[in-house]
């Protein structure tokens, strides 16, 4: 959540999500790990020629209000990337794509900051689902026991 990283994660995460081919017109997942990264992939789309909007999916529904498992301005027919900001096993984007499915909304892909590799993404892959991620627990283990 800092500036830095921010600034960091956003346009990468842009980036690979143009690599895979995807074109969504929104981006969200389940709150509250995916909310900052959702929140810096809109900033950086802000300038482009297909802005991105960002959504969050609750984990269960608010009594009060419009009830809605995914708030902010997703809108039925919605082509979605979910966000994670980690990929375990894979449950959490499992159920932030039901609410997305369920509100009408379809889902190109699942992108996660990192891929932990304890099996989530072959979990989301055996589901239907293309699985990107800006890295992998393997990635970072050795620069964080180098240090």
């Amino acid at each position: 959540m800092s500036p830095d990283g921010l600034a960091l994660i956003g346009p990468l995460a842009l980036a690979e999500i143009e690599a895979a081919g995807w074109t969504p017109d929104s981006i969200g997942g389940l709150t509250l790990g995916a909310d900052p990264i959702s929140y810096a992939i809109s900033y950086a789309s802000a300038s482009t020629e297909r802005p991105l909007r960002a959504f969050t999916v609750r984990k269960e529904a608010k009594a009060h209000g419009t009830g809605k498992l995914v708030e902010g301005p997703f809108r039925e027919g919605d082509r979605v990337v979910v966000i994670e900001d980690v990929i375990t096993s894979g449950g959490s984007a499992l159920r932030a794509a039901t609410a997305i499915r369920n509100a009408g909304g379809s889902v190109l892909g699942m992108l996660a900051l990192v891929d932990r590799e304890e099996g989530g993404r072959e979990t989301l892959e055996q589901a239907g689902y293309a699985v990107r991620a800006l890295a992998r627990a393997s990635d970072i283990l050795p620069l964080v026991a180098g240090h």
